[in-house]
């Protein structure tokens, strides 16, 4: 059963085992990770992790059982501009996706948003990732422009709560 929980420092290896199917050298988006970010040890692990709980965004690992199937992100109203780098950011490892992980994590996080009096979400995606194309549209949302943006077309997204 797919569950979406805050990030903690018991589920490391576990973690880790999703991170490294990323492969080196990735942006891991929903995780906050970036492509020089070494979370091996686990000090830097806990610190990351707290940092994860100190900002204005939300994190949540999807889990099923032990396993940290991705993870996601969703940032506050009006702290950001959605029209460059949304108010979610989702991913999910190699080997979960095509099941219907991100439409699940998607639409549960959209929820908490429409909760949160939140009026609508904005999403942005590579405009050759078909794959979050179809979950973003699954889950409502309605392109409003593509754009480069300087590593190459963005596809942004409004899905209205």
């Amino acid at each position: 059963m797919l569950e979406l929980v805050s990030p903690d420092c018991d589920r490391h290896e576990e973690w880790l085992k999703s991170h490294r199917e990323w492969g080196p050298g990735l942006h891991e988006e929903g995780f906050a990770v970036r492509a020089g970010d070494d979370l091996e040890s686990a000090e830097v692990f806990s610190a990351w992790v707290e940092w994860l709980h100190s900002g204005p965004e939300t994190f949540w690992w999807i889990i099923e059982g032990d396993a940290v199937l991705g993870g996601i992100a969703l940032r506050p109203y009006s702290e950001i501009d959605h029209r460059v780098i949304g108010h979610i950011g989702y991913g999910i490892r190699p080997s979960a996706r095509r099941r219907g992980v991100a439409t699940w994590a998607l639409t549960e996080v959209l929820c908490r948003a429409r909760d949160a009096a939140m009026p609508g979400c904005g999403l942005v995606c590579r405009d050759a990732n078909l794959a979050s194309i179809k979950t973003i549209e699954r889950c409502g949302g309605v392109l409003q422009q593509t754009l480069e943006d300087g590593h190459g077309l963005a596809r942004h997204y409004w899905v209205a709560l």
